[in-house]
Parts: structure tokens; sequence; C-alpha cells
């Protein structure tokens, strides 16, 4: 399965263009029609493709574009309830889709503080807006450095590619 979706920009590419796209982490293919690899801009994200965006006190955590493309139409979550604690790298919930069920493993510690109870009647909102509809936990982190353990856009783009390659 591609990691990679087509931005809606085609036609040519000049050479300026096309140095701008690839500092925005954006990919070009032999064809010149520049392609999305993942759009975890300003987020970080774990080896599981645990996305978390940390804005303020509260860091938001979710499944990434890859993948929820992997796992195909997303049928049912299931989430914690808010008041918990989580830690990172331990599961907290899972996700049901026509392929498998997965588990979803924390990227940060905390407590949670807020649950997207909009997936309990429309799980595909984490197929349609992974990054933003389709977030799962808001989380008051309590170690906000580990952050740094996880891999920024680059490095995730490059983790996907590498996984997607074997």
């Amino acid at each position: 399965m591609a990691v990679t979706t087509r931005s809606g920009r085609g036609g040519d590419v000049n050479a300026s263009k096309q140095k701008q796209i690839m500092e925005e982490d954006v990919e070009l293919r032999d064809d010149d029609i520049p392609l999305i690899v993942d759009d975890v801009v300003n987020q970080n994200v774990n080896n599981d493709h645990e996305w978390v965006k940390h804005d303020g006190s509260v860091a938001t955590v979710g499944i990434t574009d890859h993948a929820q493309d992997h796992l195909g139409e997303v049928v049912f979550v299931d989430l914690p309830e808010t008041g918990g604690s989580v830690s990172q790298g331990s599961s907290f919930g899972a996700v049901e889709s026509v392929k498998a069920t997965s588990d979803i493993n924390c990227p940060i510690s905390g407590e949670i503080v807020e649950v997207n109870t909009k997936l309990t009647e429309t799980p595909g909102l984490v197929n349609s807006s992974p990054y933003e509809d389709g977030w799962m936990i808001k989380v008051k982190p309590s170690s906000p450095s580990e952050l740094e353990s996880l891999m920024g856009s680059k490095e995730y783009t490059k983790f996907c590619e590498e996984e997607d390659s074997h």
C-alpha cells in the first residue's frame, strides 16, 4: 500500500518550486507530480504510527494517515474513559477495521483529559480526517520530555518508506 497521497497539484514544476516542495516534506516522482508523503508536520510520531501534537498543556493523540491507510475502513474504535492515565508505549485502546484489529499505543505518558466521543458514532473519521476530526484522546503530559524520543515528519517519512519496502 502506498505511503503517499496525491496532493491535487500537478503539471509542470520548475526547479525553484521543486526545491520549495521538497522543503515542505513533499516528494517528487518521475512524472513530476508532487506527492504528499504524510501530513505529520508539527507532530511527533512513534514506531507504531501514533502521532501526538503537544499544544500548551495538552497533547492530542491519534493514528497517522499511513496507519489508517494500511488498516483500511475503520468500523469500530475502543477508547478509554476520561480521567485515566496512559504510559508511553502502552496500549490505551483498539481500532477495528475490515482487515484487522490493532492496539493503539500511546506516544506520551499522562492523564487522559478528553476522549473523542465522535468516534463511537462515526469511526470512519479516523480514515477521512486522521489529524483533525479523527483524533482519539487528549492527554495532560506527565513527562513532556518523552516527545524527544519520537520521530518528526522527515524521520517518519523515511521510517514508512523503509517499513513498506520489506
